[in-house]
């Protein structure tokens, strides 16, 4: 697939990156403050901040922060899809846009400054393109031998396939790539039934897929080790919210409480904590310890936590995470 000189990414550079992310259903988020947040009346709001969005490409934009190799596939069209582009420039952060018939949605929340809390109005985004989805594909059969991740992360747009995840989870083990997969739903047991490598779901998504409450650690346990069991997944990075996230892999399980920071915002935490995980693993490659994972669960919770603590999709920075790396603790889990 061609790169148009307003991509400003050459083709040599994206096809040597060590990861790829993908984002299906990306965004330009604008986010504004406001004292409340009421009806009626009309809401003097501050100066918005304009930042690109979308669970991958919020993910390559951490790797990239963190020195790692990556490059970041998105769908993308209309003046929108140019102002993410644009934005993705001047970040820096290498990707590809490929073009789709219909406009970037834009997303837009509202930062309360009286109680802390966030507004998040978030637009369904254009119909699914089935030319634009079979030219994903095409792009993702593309990557570079040397490639070891792909990180897909975010909703299908509206009308997509349920199943195409999915097949992207077959194309990954055609051409032995390590699928990270953050998605939620039908898509994301279709994905599973595959087989990816690893899955990092919210308790409330762990909850949908397995249809009950799980109040307790032993629990959310038990369903992580069912998946790993049925072989539809290697690793589970399980996030919970204050109480932090739980790591289960075939050799061991481990917790990391939440970290106590000021939480300005909650958006982009989980992409953040995906993000610093991933770096972590393909910077210590090819080592696969026990060690390693524990690593790449400490700076992924620094990562979330620093994410908390900015507002809007301003995600998290290097120095962030390297002054709260030192505050996460993880805990081996027995049974």
């Amino acid at each position: 697939m061609s790169i148009t000189a307003r991509d400003g990414i050459s083709g040599m550079m994206l096809c040597m990156a060590h990861i790829t992310t993908l984002t299906l259903n990306p965004s330009v988020d604008v986010l504004t403050t406001t004292a409340q947040v009421t009806d009626t009346d009309k809401l003097r709001c501050s100066t918005p901040q304009y930042h690109p969005g979308g669970g991958g490409i919020n993910v390559a934009r951490v790797v990239h922060r963190l020195g790692g190799s990556v490059q970041a596939l998105w769908l993308g069209g209309g003046i929108t899809g140019d102002q993410l582009n644009d934005m993705l420039n001047s970040e820096a952060v290498p990707h590809q846009r490929i073009p789709c018939a219909h406009a970037t949605r834009m997303g837009f929340s509202v930062h309360e400054t009286q109680t802390g809390r966030d507004f998040r109005f978030v637009m369904p985004g254009p119909s699914a393109d089935p030319a634009a989805l079979n030219q994903v594909l095409q792009a993702l059969s593309r990557t570079a031998p040397d490639s070891r991740y792909w990180v897909v992360s975010g909703s299908l747009p509206p009308n997509a396939p349920q199943d195409f995840y999915a097949d992207i989870a077959k194309l990954a083990q055609s051409r032995h790539q390590k699928l990270v997969l953050d998605a939620s739903g039908p898509a994301l047991m279709a994905a599973m039934r595959v087989g990816v490598h690893m899955v990092k779901p919210s308790l409330r998504e762990m909850e949908e897929v397995t249809g009950t409450a799980l109040p307790t650690m032993p629990q959310r346990l038990a369903v992580a080790r069912e998946w790993l069991a049925q072989s539809w997944c290697e690793l589970v990075a399980l996030s919970l919210g204050p109480e932090g996230a739980l790591l289960v892999t075939h050799r061991g399980a481990w917790h990391a409480p939440g970290l106590r920071v000021p939480v300005r915002s909650t958006i982009g935490a989980g992409d953040a904590f995906v993000g610093a995980f991933v770096t972590t693993l393909d910077q210590r490659h090819p080592d696969n310890s026990t060690d390693t994972w524990q690593l790449a669960l400490r700076h992924a919770m620094a990562a979330s936590a620093a994410a908390l603590a900015s507002l809007g999709t301003a995600l998290c920075q290097a120095s962030d995470v390297a002054s709260l790396l030192e505050t996460v603790q993880v805990m081996a889990l027995e049974g």
